[in-house]
């Protein structure tokens, strides 16, 4: 049987809460500007890998602002929030893989020195993202998803600074759509584990209502 909550508890509960959403807001600002950044950096080296990261950080941003929402509420809305993050996180690896094809087809040489100094900046303030959220990551599917996101995007910037150097070093766009195909790979896994987390958890929280 279930202790009843005191006072105590309430006041705990609504510090914990209030400490994730202060979390929260503080990198999806974090998020928003890099955006804006990766966007202006993409457009500017022609870089897919740069677009990429600069969509799947748009991603995040929902995934923030979902989580903000979710933060204080039942488990039923909170894997509702990590769910809808899940499915646009697949929607974005189809948009970003269709980028790429395109570019395929038809395309500027990308700037491998923008794409070096664009993913080392992102690089940066995503560990700024991940030293805030390192603390709530188990507080629920919501948190976890977006601690998946961050995570992947520490691989996806990796990725893209290697990929510059390569562009530089061989004179050739082949290693930026190598790395956008890369990066489809890592959203749609993303998007997968999220989904995943929030089977589980939903499942979970079904049982513990039939019992």
């Amino acid at each position: 049987m279930d202790k009843p909550s005191t006072a105590n508890d309430e006041i705990e509960l609504d510090a914990r809460d209030a400490a994730q959403r202060r979390t929260l807001a503080w990198v999806l600002a974090i998020n928003l500007v890099q955006v804006v950044g990766l966007g202006i950096s993409g457009f500017v080296a022609q870089s897919t890998g740069l677009m990429g990261a600069a969509l799947d950080n748009l991603a995040d941003s929902l995934v923030y602002a979902l989580s903000i929402y979710a933060v204080g509420r039942s488990t039923k809305a909170q894997v509702l929030a990590a769910r809808l993050s899940g499915y646009f996180l697949l929607v974005l690896a189809l948009g970003l893989l269709i980028e790429v094809i395109r570019r395929m087809m038809s395309g500027a040489e990308p700037i491998g020195s923008v794409m070096i100094i664009a993913a080392l900046v992102n690089a940066a303030t995503n560990a700024a993202c991940l030293k805030l959220l390192r603390a709530h990551r188990s507080d629920g599917v919501n948190l976890k998803a977006s601690w998946i996101f961050t995570t992947n995007d520490m691989y996806a910037n990796a990725g893209i600074a290697i990929s510059g150097i390569a562009v530089m070093w061989l004179n050739t766009r082949l290693p930026d759509l190598i790395i956008g195909l890369i990066v489809v790979v890592i959203a749609f896994a993303g998007g997968r584990e999220i989904l995943k987390q929030a089977r589980t958890t939903g499942g979970e929280e079904t049982v513990k209502r039939g019992q």
